[in-house]
């Protein structure tokens, strides 16, 4: 948090000198009233009982509440995390045959279709959204659109088939970015890319992480599976391991973020903090409404806890 106009601090130091003043009365009136009645036990016997701690809890509100009101005046300032008006998202959708293997119940690529599904149905409805599935090739399944049906549709239709072309699913979004983009103020956009396999065809990961940091639109990619994930080619288990330090380096490259899903349930966490981190920008604003209305809050305090104790406002 910074300060606007800290001049305005100033201001605490007589709160902080009414605060020692307070003290100093309370303890002098409190020996005071000890030094008058020497015999203890006719005190107790004849005195009312005081209100202890309570006495003080107006006070102390009503302190806390200049204090609040000066940093109020102050104009803080704080990261604030704000809806985006308007964004396209790609999702780039692994559909290799690997995505058959079972180590995700039921089994990769079932368990991926659903939490797209859910991550397509939690974006907000101004968004654009695309999908592009990939294999040995990469193909613009739905092109970035507000209709969010089309692309669960798509989604349920997709079929697994055989290679890994990570580095065109990268190049065939900015391509459908560009053509979205094409009006003059172009809303932000970012790739999500899942893939549980390495590059295996096409343009490498590196060239497309190259061409994304370019254009300026981050790609943000999950390694979805376990170390022990086989599928069965030709009646023989084939190991088929992420290659995390390759999608992990074109997510640092294009500036995006890294993630790892051993299972669904992981799988579908990652999605809801993806859906928070592109459908809202962090914006510094002023804040002081936090701390006036903090201020007023502990003004009430002071004045309902004076009237209920004492009968009286601070």
């Amino acid at each position: 948090m910074t300060l606007i106009a800290p001049l305005w601090l100033l201001l605490l130091i007589p709160v902080a000198l009414l605060a020692v003043t307070y003290v100093i009365v309370a303890l002098r009136s409190r020996t005071a009233y000890a030094v008058r009645f020497a015999n203890y036990d006719l005190l107790d016997k004849v005195a009312p009982r005081r209100p202890g701690w309570r006495r003080h809890v107006p006070a102390a509100a009503l302190l806390l509440m200049f204090a609040l009101l000066v940093v109020g005046f102050a104009r803080p300032t704080a990261e604030v995390l704000v809806p985006r008006e308007r964004a396209t998202i790609m999702v780039a959708f692994d559909v290799s045959a690997s995505m058959g293997a079972t180590d995700v119940s039921p089994n990769r690529f079932e368990a991926a279709k659903r939490a797209a599904d859910q991550f397509v149905q939690g974006l907000p409805e101004r968004f654009n959204l695309g999908l592009v599935s990939f294999s040995g090739s990469a193909s613009v399944a739905v092109p970035p659109t507000t209709d969010r049906q089309a692309v669960l549709t798509a989604l349920d239709r997709l079929g697994t088939d055989s290679g890994t072309a990570i580095g065109e699913a990268v190049f065939t979004s900015l391509e459908a970015i560009a053509a979205l983009d094409s009006e003059e103020e172009a809303p932000p956009a970012h790739i999500v890319l899942l893939s549980d396999g390495s590059n295996t065809t096409g343009r490498t990961v590196g060239e497309a992480a190259a061409e994304a940091s370019a254009r300026g639109v981050p790609v943000t990619t999950i390694a979805y599976g376990t170390p022990d994930g086989v599928i069965s080619l030709s009646g023989r288990d084939v190991p088929v391991p992420v290659d995390g330090p390759a999608l992990q380096s074109l997510a640092e490259t294009a500036g995006g973020g890294f993630y790892e899903a051993a299972s669904g349930d992981e799988l579908q966490a990652v999605y809801e903090d993806i859906g928070t981190s592109v459908g809202y920008r962090t914006e510094r604003q002023e804040v002081w409404q936090w701390f006036v209305a903090a201020g007023l809050i502990c003004g009430l305090v002071a004045a309902v806890t004076s009237m209920l104790w004492f009968s009286r406002l601070p």
